[in-house]
């Protein structure tokens, strides 16, 4: 059976204008980071994305090493893209990035123009596109100019592989020099991708305010610190979880029981406020205007559901701010 969207969808979901730019994205956006890859199922994959879409989510962030293994996420877009979103390819927002190891040898990683230029090829070959909405820069590289890297960037743009370009990872002082690099180019930064959540507030230093100065959207990704932020934790660490598992991404030595005590009071506070603590976190990150959208992930479509009903309720009293500082940042 054809797929065919819930007609209800632009209804519910809140958009914000990403920086200085005309663009609009949701206020919560799709990860292809876990779980759609090759050792995923498919039709697993293909409900979480309808859910999304159903349910207001425009925006499919991919990169070219996600999986696993490397370039199979964007494998499984592009058949999704096939399969059920080819009449709505102008309704969604879809981005990919290049900056990590995808082949042997000396031109498969970091910033290079060769690098980043073929890596971009490839990613419209797996995904079936003529082109991506944003194309980012996943990581600096201090080793190669940065005029370097920001102009492959502004080629894709000017070539007609990518209509908007980003940054993910960098500190604050590369972004407002690649900022600048690329304004001089004619091609604006349009988005920043950095790592943010409660326990990983980074950005609060001095990101926020660099990007706000520069007309630069935010796009948080791992707002829920990859799981921690969820009622998973409430008892313990669960022996299916990612921290109990050889996962990378969230080690069980991190996982301490001081942030187990934590999450068990930020769960009070999400509860008196009628949420779990999975939208609690959401709606914390998107609190502050200048974040624009939550990159989440997902491993069944009722996680994004459940985390759908944040983007509404991303006001908070002075009273549970202080609550969840007192929690955060003990005296």
């Amino acid at each position: 059976m054809s797929y065919m969207p819930s007609e209800t969808r632009y209804e519910a979901m809140p958009y914000r204008r990403c920086g200085a730019s005309g663009l609009d994205l949701p206020a919560l956006s799709l990860g292809f980071w876990h779980n759609f890859g090759k050792d995923g199922r498919y039709d697993n994959a293909r409900a979480m994305a309808r859910t999304a879409f159903d349910l207001g989510i425009t925006h499919f962030d991919a990169a070219n090493n996600y999986g696993p293994p490397p370039g199979s996420a964007e494998e499984t877009l592009g058949k999704l893209l096939r399969d059920d979103f080819r009449s709505h390819r102008d309704e969604l927002v879809i981005s990919t990035k290049a900056g990590y190891t995808m082949w042997p040898g000396p031109y498969g990683d970091h910033g290079s123009r060769k690098y980043l230029l073929a890596s971009l090829d490839q990613s419209l070959r797996r995904l079936g596109l003529p082109y991506v909405d944003i194309f980012y820069s996943h990581r600096p590289d201090r080793a190669t100019p940065l005029e370097e890297t920001m102009g492959a960037l502004a080629h894709a743009v000017r070539s007609g592989k990518a209509l908007y370009v980003g940054l993910s990872n960098y500190p604050s002082d590369m972004t407002r020099e690649a900022s600048t690099i690329l304004r001089s180019m004619g091609v604006p930064c349009l988005i920043h991708q950095p790592r943010y959540h409660m326990f990983d507030r980074w950005i609060e230093q001095d990101l926020l305010a660099t990007c706000a100065d520069e007309g630069i959207g935010i796009i948080a990704f791992m707002p829920l610190a990859q799981g921690l932020l969820t009622n998973r934790y409430l008892g313990g660490i669960p022996s299916d979880s990612r921290a109990a598992s050889a996962s990378p991404f969230l080690k069980m030595d991190q996982v301490t029981p001081g942030i187990l005590d934590k999450v068990t009071y930020l769960a009070a506070v999400a509860n008196d406020r009628g949420q779990t603590l999975a939208q609690m976190a959401i709606s914390w990150a998107l609190r502050d205007a200048r974040v624009t959208s939550t990159l989440i992930g997902a491993s069944k479509p009722k996680q994004i559901q459940e985390n759908v009903a944040a983007a509404t309720k991303t006001t908070f009293t002075a009273e549970e701010l202080n609550r969840i500082e007192a929690i955060l940042n003990p005296r």
